[in-house]
């Protein structure tokens, strides 16, 4: 059986940057040893924006740039980048919260075997949750898992609501 890990928009920006906090700082150690330790096919999404992000409808409902391509708030955490060196992944770039091309590229790198989904990363309010529901809604007999140690939301209450409309939705969440 093949797992998947998929490290969600664990960018500077997100992490102690434009948006970030002192929760989604807080679980870098976590997900860097999730990273280390996890033994399968690894896919890191980059929240991606272009230099016109306050003309988009994301823009004008959050006014605050981020992750805009090429700058170094859209780069990944230094800490998350040097748990990856040496591990094959495939990144993603998506210009929203979720992303449609991810159950294409599950099921391609699946090769039609079962597989496990495993998700970590920022935010769990936003990101994470639109990402687990898309695949969960690709794949409803895949084991699909969160690890709220490895999660951070826009605030500790919009996590722990996220947190359970996945488990509501059969998402396994883990570490909590």
């Amino acid at each position: 059986m093949k797992k998947f890990l998929i490290v969600v928009d664990m960018q500077k920006d997100f992490v102690d940057g434009a948006l970030g906090s002192a929760e989604a700082a807080a679980i870098v150690p976590s997900a860097v040893d999730k990273i280390k330790s996890f033994d399968g096919e690894i896919i890191v999404s980059f929240d991606t924006h272009e230099k016109n992000y306050l003309d988009t409808r994301e823009g004008k409902y959050l006014p605050v740039e981020h992750c805009i391509k090429g700058t170094d708030g859209w780069k990944l955490d230094e800490n998350i980048e040097k748990a990856l060196e040496g591990k094959n992944y495939t990144a993603l770039e998506k210009p929203t919260f979720g992303s449609v091309e991810l159950p294409g590229i599950l099921s391609e790198k699946s090769g039609g075997e079962d597989f496990t989904v495993e998700l970590i990363g920022l935010c769990t309010d936003i990101c994470v949750v639109s990402n687990a529901m898309l695949v969960k809604a690709a794949f409803p007999e895949a084991d699909i898992s969160v690890d709220a140690k490895c999660c951070a939301g826009v605030t500790p209450v919009s996590h722990e609501a996220a947190l359970n409309t996945m488990k509501s939705c059969q998402i396994n969440i883990e570490g909590v």
